[in-house]
């Protein structure tokens, strides 16, 4: 059996784990870390610590193929974890496509205050940049609390007015035509995004996590999809908000 599990401070990796298995057929172990949430407010040094002793303690428990850092925050912070591991893959803002998409040659990445103001982002940016394209870092950390709380689910009203005010004068001033969500979070609120903004383009990673999982010689596929579900957090309200999206498998208590 092909296993793989997908980790994040919440709801994020759950944006991801849809997308892999429309992809590939796998048995997937979902670790929502909401003790640890956010991960975008950590510093580099706290996220060190509980991502290295997460991914320890994963791999014990689970003995995966693959583990899945199913958030943007680490996967950028903490590129060290990558050198000489190809049982971890990441979650990267996909400007290759950003680029290939604009038409205004704006662009905006949308991410934690953690990686907005890191230089890990600015390296990243350098190491993939095209000089004719704009970019404009805007933190939506407000926006990932939407969804980790469930707002999403319940106040949708008052999301779309939060989305708009945090990212209207920006996308404006900027001549903005493409965001890329850099929280795996944000795709839940991708709705109320489009409409909010129906002339820009989102661009979601999770189709590159699934493509790179595809190609990694250490997985090979399952014969049917699985998934089962842990939480570091409050099991009951998780599960409440799990049956709004009409996901009915059990969460598990688990801490690490």
């Amino acid at each position: 059996m092909a296993k793989i599990v997908v980790f994040d401070s919440g709801f994020g990796s759950l944006s991801i784990i849809k997308v892999i298995q429309k992809v590939i057929k796998s048995d997937i172990i979902y670790f929502a870390d909401q003790k640890n949430f956010p991960y975008g407010k950590k510093s580099t040094k706290e996220l060190d610590k509980i991502i290295t002793k997460t991914i320890y303690k994963l791999k014990k428990e689970f003995e995966p193929d693959l583990i899945i850092m199913g958030s943007n925050t680490p996967s950028l912070l903490l590129k060290k974890l990558f050198y000489n591991n190809p049982t971890l893959v990441g979650v990267f803002p996909p400007l290759s496509e950003a680029y290939e998409k604009t038409k205004t040659k704006s662009i905006a990445i949308l991410a934690t205050s953690s990686v907005i103001q890191s230089r890990a982002l600015e390296h990243y940016i350098k190491k993939n940049f095209d000089k004719n394209i704009q970019i404009t870092k805007i933190d939506v950390s407000k926006l990932v609390y939407l969804v980790e709380s469930g707002k999403f689910l319940y106040e949708k009203i008052y999301c779309a007015k939060q989305i708009t005010s945090i990212l209207s004068d920006k996308f404006i001033s900027n001549n903005i035509d493409v965001a890329t969500l850099s929280s795996t979070h944000l795709p839940f609120l991708l709705p109320l995004l489009t409409k909010s903004f129906p002339k820009i383009r989102f661009l979601d990673p999770a189709v590159l996590v699934a493509q790179e999982i595809k190609k990694n010689k250490l997985f090979f596929p399952s014969n049917k999809n699985s998934l089962t579900i842990f939480s570091s957090g409050d099991v009951n309200v998780f599960q409440k908000h799990l049956a709004k999206l009409r996901i009915k498998n059990k969460v598990r208590k688990i801490n690490f």
